[in-house]
């Protein structure tokens, strides 16, 4: 990172109010070493900042012509972290506006190579419903992983990766970010079929696949990765049968849980999962209904405990078997 001292208003500033600096000029002035003002000038170039070394005694600077420094100046990481803050803010109500002008300025002063990864992002993502109730950690996930998958998206260039246990090639379409995640819609052009592959599980193979001529996505790109995601992009999911009918279940859920099908008996069946049992028992007996369920396994057997908790916790209550 630059020198805290420097960063903000002290070089940027400094190297715009007139055509040349020293480097002694700019550590006396700043009140740091000549190391230091070395070492900053290189970060700056390494962010894409065209500052230009001109010959004489001492060393000398001076900002490339036409060229502007914001005040506040953000590296690769940063940049990211906070474009996909912003993206993630355009869907949120009242906010829509001032986000997307945000992220326009922010634009606007990163130099070319920073700008295009930023509009990339902006362009390549979208956001489905949240689920605010939810205390789950966040999975982490690495900023150049994002960022290089937004590129492609972009570029039309092919993925290589490993997902999971499996090696893969992929035409990448959209990222969603939907409950705090983020996903990557792809077509598996050996198969056709579209998908939508967790970015934390993805490791990304060099070198990466081949350009490709973008193929129409046959539907709305967030309702089918809430789908699709609630059906099997959890590392459980599973099928509850609620003793309700599907528009009861609907009114109680937050969309970002999963999606409901209607059952010709007058109940319905709720297609869910998480990212543990814990999460979907919760997230199931917060639906105030009757419900069924046979898998998998593990939840069955995680449900039996709770039953036993349960009734453990209220006196007089028999501990089912």
């Amino acid at each position: 990172m630059l020198d805290p001292r420097v960063v903000p208003l002290g070089e940027a500033g400094l190297l715009q109010s007139r055509p040349d600096w020293s480097g002694a000029e700019l550590a006396e002035r700043l009140a740091v070493t000549d190391r230091t003002v070395r070492n900053d000038i290189t970060r700056l170039r390494e962010l894409g900042y065209p500052v230009g070394a001109v010959r004489g005694p001492g060393g000398r600077y001076r900002l490339g012509p036409g060229a502007r420094l914001p005040p506040l100046l953000l590296d690769d990481a940063e940049a990211i972290a906070v474009a996909v803050g912003l993206r993630r803010t355009t869907a949120t109500a009242g906010f829509e506006e001032p986000a997307r002008s945000a992220l326009t300025k922010l634009e606007q002063v990163m130099p070319d190579r920073m700008r295009r990864r930023l509009t990339s992002i902006r362009d390549a993502s979208a956001s489905g419903p949240e689920n605010t109730d939810s205390n789950v950690e966040d999975p982490a996930v690495d900023p150049a992983t994002l960022a290089a998958v937004a590129d492609a998206i972009r570029d039309h260039q092919g993925l290589r990766v490993h997902f999971r246990d499996e090696r893969l090639e992929l035409e990448p379409y959209r990222l969603v970010a939907w409950q705090r995640r983020w996903f990557l819609v792809a077509r598996e052009p050996r198969t056709g079929e579209w998908a939508p592959y967790r970015v934390d599980w993805l490791q990304l193979r060099t070198p990466g696949g081949r350009r490709f001529a973008p193929v129409p996505f046959p539907e709305d790109v967030t309702d089918f990765t809430v789908r699709e995601v609630a059906r099997a992009g959890w590392a459980v999911h599973a099928r509850v049968t609620v003793d309700a009918a599907a528009d009861e279940v609907l009114a109680r859920i937050n969309p970002a849980v999963g999606t409901v099908e209607a059952l010709a008996d007058g109940r319905s069946v709720l297609v869910t999962g998480g990212d543990s049992v814990e999460v979907v028992a919760v997230w199931i007996g917060m639906l105030g209904l009757d419900f069924h369920v046979d898998e998998p396994a593990e939840l069955v057997e995680h449900l039996r405990v709770l039953a036993a908790r349960y009734a453990r916790a209220v006196p007089g209550t028999s501990t089912p078997a």
